[in-house]
């Protein structure tokens, strides 16, 4: 059944205390929350995106926390494996403010017997800066465990491991904003972690459609305050565009390119802060973009920020992004919010009607549905992105021009390129996060840099694999792990 919402814009007393009403009219049904439209409180949560999200760590104990310095007078840098124990961290603030550029130690895995044994240091840094305040937790298991996190995400870890890097959001936020992350960094309580590696992702929760969505689905810190990513609300139910609704490779990879460049440029201008003499953070560009959206004049701080922070670049790729994401779910650019929530809770329906029956649209189906063959779907087509951008190989790799750069030491456009040894053949792996993590290997391992043919060598499997191995190459470059050589008229690669 429909309805009127009457909602009061503002009020004004008049000469003799009367007071004028100015109201606002929607027509339509009236959900349980007053709102009028799109029922995003009917959305179910998706099989096609179970698992793949998670808040951070919960550390209960601030004595996991340690600076650089300290990190290396507890071993870090000569004790052999202390990387994988002490590691870098971010929260909330570090994402949306300045990086505080702290580690923490992380002991996850280990009993206590093989944490004294192996690093004694960071065992004794534990127990005199955690255990007494974990003695005095009421829950057995936070006193028992002292030397690990109250909270360590088990859930999370698998789905974050062998991936190069995640996507994370701050959970009570100002701007809702998605960024990638490492792989290195364990993330706070205070971030979600998406265990999607690849732009394409990125760039559809980026984008106004998923912006207006989680803010319909999410809930609020506080009254008018800053609204906050629920998980289960605002990702587990959203529905990515696909086949269904419009997406083509062509869309996919204009999307992933998009999200490539945004998530370089703002890394970019805010690693440039401290040289440009004013305060950039994330919180500060995406006040000044807000503003001009509205038309909002600039303070003069903003305009700092503006010019030093090239807000006008982000405003204009954040754009091209929302138009693409939008073609990729068969609306207009100039869709309103009302049309684009409508379309996603319609879409949520009929994915759901789709799992009901067998049909599952899995994020990362050799993941979350690994001894079942699927049939790939473009949202899932490929995981990482094929072509590093400009702006992500500046941040991503070091200065280098491929192609007119001089040779690698020891390679001349004379070298000759012998075959591996037959020992060194491998099976193809099976599925794609092992096969980016197989050729990094072989090129980690070798020597000298390696042909694309030699490269094959390495691996025996049955079908179309080799076809698909120049675009892995990319993958590792835009990653930053691997670099292409011109000798000759030959390309060779090495770590």
């Amino acid at each position: 059944m429909t309805g009127r919402l009457l909602t009061v814009t503002s009020e004004q007393t008049g000469e003799f205390g009367e007071v004028g009403v100015t109201l606002t009219e929607k027509v339509g049904v009236i959900h349980a929350d007053l709102s009028v439209g799109a029922n995003v409180a009917s959305a179910v949560p998706l099989q096609a995106n179970a698992n793949m999200s998670s808040p951070g760590v919960k550390l209960h104990g601030a004595g996991f926390i340690v600076s650089p310095e300290e990190a290396r007078a507890l071993g870090q840098g000569s004790l052999p494996g202390l990387e994988r124990v002490i590691r870098e961290y971010r929260n909330g603030r570090d994402l949306t403010d300045a990086t505080r550029g702290v580690k923490v130690i992380d002991a996850f895995g280990m009993c206590a017997d093989q944490l004294r044994s192996q690093y004694p240091a960071v065992y004794q840094w534990l127990m005199e800066r955690v255990k007494p305040e974990r003695d005095q937790n009421n829950r057995a298991t936070y006193r028992d465990n002292w030397w690990i996190f109250g909270e360590p995400r088990k859930d999370l870890r698998p789905a974050l491991h062998g991936l190069p890097r995640y996507i994370a959001t701050v959970e009570t936020a100002k701007h809702r904003t998605f960024q990638f992350l490492d792989a290195s960094i364990l993330p706070d309580n205070k971030l979600i972690a998406i265990a999607l590696a690849d732009a394409f992702h990125l760039g559809v929760l980026s984008s106004r459609a998923h912006g207006s969505y989680a803010l319909a689905a999410g809930s609020w810190l506080g009254v008018g305050n800053d609204p906050v990513y629920v998980k289960s609300r605002c990702f587990e139910t959203f529905p990515f565009p696909d086949q269904d609704t419009g997406l083509t490779p062509e869309l996919r990879a204009r999307i992933a390119n998009l999200a490539e460049q945004i998530d370089a440029h703002r890394k970019k201008v805010l690693a440039q802060s401290g040289a440009v003499g004013v305060k950039l953070t994330l919180t500060a560009l995406y006040n000044v973009l807000e503003a001009l959206k509205e038309n909002r004049p600039l303070s003069a701080k903003e305009k700092l920020i503006h010019t030093h922070g090239l807000v006008g670049v982000l405003k204009e790729l954040h754009d091209e992004l929302d138009a693409a994401v939008l073609q990729a779910y068969g609306l207009t650019a100039h869709a309103n919010t009302d049309d684009i929530l409508s379309h996603l809770v319609a879409l949520n329906q009929q994915r759901a009607l789709e799992e009901a029956q067998g049909t599952v649209r899995w994020l990362r189906p050799e993941f979350q549905n690994p001894t079942q063959p699927t049939n790939e779907s473009l949202s899932t087509a490929r995981l990482y992105p094929q072509t590093p951008q400009p702006q992500q190989a500046s941040l991503m790799l070091e200065s280098t021009k491929f192609g007119s750069a001089p040779a690698p030491e020891g390679l001349t456009s004379a070298t000759q390129f012998t075959e591996p040894p037959l020992a060194s053949v491998v099976t193809w792996p099976a599925t794609l996060p092992e096969q980016v993590r197989a050729v990094a290997q072989v090129l980690s391992g070798s020597t000298t840099a390696l042909t694309l043919e030699q490269i094959e060598a390495r691996f025996k499997g049955k079908g179309g694999w080799k076809k698909g191995l120049p675009t892995l190459l990319a993958t590792l470059e835009a990653l930053g792990r691997a670099q292409p050589t011109q000798v000759a008229d030959t390309t060779v690669w090495r770590a």
